[in-house]
């Protein structure tokens, strides 16, 4: 295989979207903004999503525009029982573990929210390595700074043997930008923001092949 290092986004990659804990997430960021912002109930998504678009995450958004505390932030969003929502994979997990390349979670949450997924989808021992948010602070995908952060610590000067797999064509797109190449999960629809896409695991070591 003649890429070195693959980069796997974490939440809506390694499962699927239709298990609910994005939506979980997202509920609780919400919550977190009326909560502890006061920021009105009914305004919440909106701005949520906003920033969004405007920051690359909620997170960046919040810290530019409020005064808050980034990891009392982090710690109350992903408050949730993960076992309710992901299960392992037997074929994913085959699949991964068959790959030679260096493996390491590409993720816009933080760190220890990542090691707990990975726990619950019986994944951990496959990765050599975590790059979170605060890992790439103050950038966040699909910022290229932030791929330029996740390859000095995957210890990978060249992006051309970088993979980017990754649910949101935005950052598949910004991956291909700096010279990575990027895979897009959960489409089987070809799509110009990426090197190529797939549903079924089994199909990743074909299209890295």
């Amino acid at each position: 295989m003649r890429f070195s290092t693959l980069f796997f986004d974490l939440d809506d990659t390694l499962y699927p979207n239709s298990n609910g804990l994005w939506q979980a997430i997202r509920g609780r960021i919400q919550q977190y903004m009326i909560e502890r912002l006061g920021v009105p109930e009914k305004d919440a998504p909106a701005l949520r999503e906003q920033y969004f678009k405007m920051y690359g995450t909620t997170l960046r958004g919040l810290q530019a525009r409020h005064t808050i505390d980034t990891e009392d932030f982090l710690a109350f969003v992903h408050d949730l029982p993960l076992g309710d929502f992901i299960t392992p994979n037997p074929i994913q997990r085959d699949v991964i573990a068959s790959l030679p390349s260096r493996k390491l979670v590409f993720t816009n949450a933080d760190a220890n929210h990542a090691r707990r997924v990975l726990a619950a989808l019986n994944l951990s021992d496959l990765f050599t390595g975590i790059v979170d948010i605060n890992a790439v602070a103050p950038y966040c995908k699909p910022m290229p700074e932030s791929f330029a952060i996740a390859q000095e610590l995957a210890d990978e000067p060249d992006p051309g043997k970088c993979v980017m797999i990754d649910d949101l064509p935005r950052t598949t797109r910004a991956a291909l930008e700096v010279g990575m190449a990027s895979i897009l999960y959960g489409t089987e629809e070809p799509a110009s923001e990426a090197s190529g896409v797939f549903v079924n695991w089994k199909d990743l070591p074909i299209l890295l092949g």
